[in-house]
């Protein structure tokens, strides 16, 4: 039988994996009778732990939400896992890169050696898109909204057309707005609420940083299901300018001779394939092949293995304009 202590990080680590735990699994999991299991729980309670018993035939126990915050237990990949994504959060846009750096700061001197060195050894540096650069929404303004969302309750806001103070009652440069929302979305830096606009009976995004939400919130209502079921895909099409999730009506891909890493910052909804120290594949889609073939091209590297047809002619028709434009350049100095 293993020692109390780390009998009691393995209840602990049990509890913390699904809802309810019958008691007689538990023990056979624990390899310890019944008895030892209520001892153990009873145990975690007094170390703060809100464990309680859960009714029915074979009775059980599950691990509530309490009013205060015991210790945490966290496997190795969990505390992997939530270093990376501290790491990460500066460029969320969630006002929260402080606040994170502390509680990485804590996370580690709490690690064991082994922990700490992998951590330590994993410096995670995020770039924002250089065209979208990070925009701070508050913390208490995303925490309402997705109280909002959770309890399903309309939500109604003040929404200016640029980043402002908070607007005044007199404001009219504020739109009021009345929405049912559905899903808080993280997009090239900013925040963004998908929801159904009341008044105009249509799905809208806004962007958090000019919410600015009203009290009390409206009544309760029944969520209604994002065109084609994913939220991802729906938003997506949204800023390319479709009405659905539907994908770029143009795709293509290429070899490129540049480093994927070089390129994978620009790609935006795109695919990048390493494939050596300087070559990779790029997919791509727009809305015209003449489009995808300047975006491809200004990558400023040697491309291969282009592919549909439809691009590679597109390709041709740019490359003989782009030589008659050489040839016709107004000014140019004669060549002496």
């Amino acid at each position: 039988m293993p020692k109390t202590s780390a009998r009691l990080l393995a209840l602990l680590s049990l509890l913390q994996t699904r809802r309810d735990w019958p008691g007689e699994e538990l023990a056979g999991r624990l390899g310890v009778s019944a008895r030892t299991v209520r001892r153990d729980v009873d145990r975690l309670r007094e170390l703060g732990y809100p464990v309680t018993a859960v009714k029915g035939p074979d009775g059980g126990y599950r691990l509530d939400a309490g009013s205060q915050l015991p210790p945490l237990l966290f496997d190795d990949e969990q505390a992997v896992a939530l270093a990376v994504a501290l790491q990460t959060a500066t460029v969320t846009g969630a006002g929260i890169a402080e606040a994170a750096a502390r509680a990485l700061t804590t996370l580690r001197q709490v690690l064991p050696a082994r922990l700490r060195h992998r951590i330590a050894a994993l410096q995670v540096t995020v770039v924002a898109p250089p065209e979208a650069e990070p925009v701070q929404a508050d913390s208490g303004v995303l925490m309402e909204i997705s109280g909002a969302i959770r309890a399903r309750e309309e939500l109604r806001f003040d929404y200016t057309t640029a980043s402002s103070p908070a607007p005044g009652p007199e404001d009219t440069g504020a739109a009021r707005r009345r929405v049912q929302p559905h899903h808080l979305v993280a997009w090239r830096g900013r925040w963004y609420l998908l929801a159904w606009d009341l008044d105009r009976e249509d799905w809208r995004t806004f962007r958090v940083d000019r919410v600015f939400p009203r009290t009390p919130t409206g009544p309760r209502f029944t969520p209604r299901e994002v065109p084609g079921g994913d939220v991802a895909a729906f938003v997506a099409g949204r800023f390319r300018g479709s009405d659905g999730p539907a994908a770029w009506p143009c795709r293509g891909e290429a070899v490129l001779d540049v480093p994927a890493a070089s390129v994978a910052p620009y790609v935006q909804d795109g695919m990048v394939e390493a494939l050596g120290p300087g070559r990779c594949r790029v997919v791509l889609g727009s809305w015209s092949w003449m489009g995808l073939a300047s975006a491809m091209g200004r990558f400023d590297a040697g491309l291969h293995d282009v592919r549909p047809a439809e691009l590679r002619e597109a390709f041709a028709l740019l490359a003989r304009r782009c030589a008659v434009a050489a040839g016709e350049q107004p000014g140019a100095s004669p060549a002496g």
